[in-house]
């Protein structure tokens, strides 16, 4: 290739690109609901609307090329946020690690799109959802507005995970059950508890049980550790259930239309 040819695709990189993967970003930093912010939500929320109204018109390889499509948005993105924190020397122990629910459930979430995997929509259903939604309403983002690096794979890792989750709900008809909270809040409570002596044991603060995170997020309004953390559960349970209560409305109408037609399903909605 001539010199003079790369000269110049070297020029445009650090003119159009590098400045917005730089760690020492000089442009615009994030402000929680903004313009910007509000697109970024927009945007996501029109995906999650065009899976609802043509959740029907799907077809089995539809089905495939959009699992395989997401989970590898999931992976690539993921990926590249690795692979940016190293590059800037921002890779630690106490920040990288896939402890976070977030963090974790990108993995799951690509492996349960590829897979079909129930056990993993569970968690990914609860507590995907809401996690998600509250990084997307509070990212931890602090310098990187709009268009760093940083600002489109947060919201993009983040609205995957939501995505995935609907995407196996509205289309793929899976849902979760009963069963499916009382393991989903046992199982992650017993993670919790591991988390936390790693954070102990390394010095990190990963899903914020040994102290709040520095950024405003939700747990600004609570009350100061160890007292927070029986706030965290009980909106994670009140979360949950609210996640569900779609799901009792629909038994219990279907329930209700099978009884007068001299049917019960109340197994099918307990099991």
């Amino acid at each position: 290739m001539d010199q003079d040819i790369i000269n110049k695709i070297l020029a445009f990189f650090a003119e159009y690109i590098t400045p917005y993967l730089t760690a020492d970003y000089q442009g615009e930093a994030f402000h929680l609901f903004d313009t910007i912010h509000f697109a970024a939500l927009g945007a996501i929320l029109l995906i999650i609307l065009l899976l609802a109204v043509s959740r029907q018109k799907f077809s089995k390889r539809n089905k495939e090329n959009f699992r395989d499509t997401a989970a590898a948005i999931l992976l690539v993105n993921e990926v590249a946020w690795h692979l940016w924190a190293y590059f800037y020397s921002e890779w630690t122990i106490q920040k990288m690690l896939p402890l976070h629910v977030c963090s974790i459930l990108i993995w799951l979430s690509a492996w349960m799109l590829i897979k079909k995997s129930y056990r993993i929509y569970e968690f990914a259903y609860f507590l995907g959802i809401g996690s998600a939604l509250q990084a997307l309403l509070t990212p931890d983002i602090g310098i990187y507005g709009f268009p760093h690096f940083r600002f489109f794979q947060t919201f993009i890792s983040h609205g995957f995970i939501i995505i995935a989750a609907l995407y196996m709900t509205l289309v793929e008809e899976m849902r979760p059950t009963w069963k499916s909270l009382l393991r989903v809040f046992i199982i992650t409570n017993i993670y919790m508890v591991a988390v936390y002596f790693i954070n102990a044991y390394i010095g990190s603060n990963y899903l914020y049980l040994n102290h709040k995170p520095p950024t405003t997020s939700i747990l600004d309004a609570l009350p100061a550790w160890p007292i927070y953390l029986l706030y965290m559960e009980a909106l994670g349970i009140l979360t949950s259930i609210i996640l569900y209560i779609p799901f009792v409305i629909k038994d219990w109408w279907d329930n209700r239309g099978l009884k007068e037609a001299g049917t019960d399903r109340l197994d099918d909605i307990l099991y």
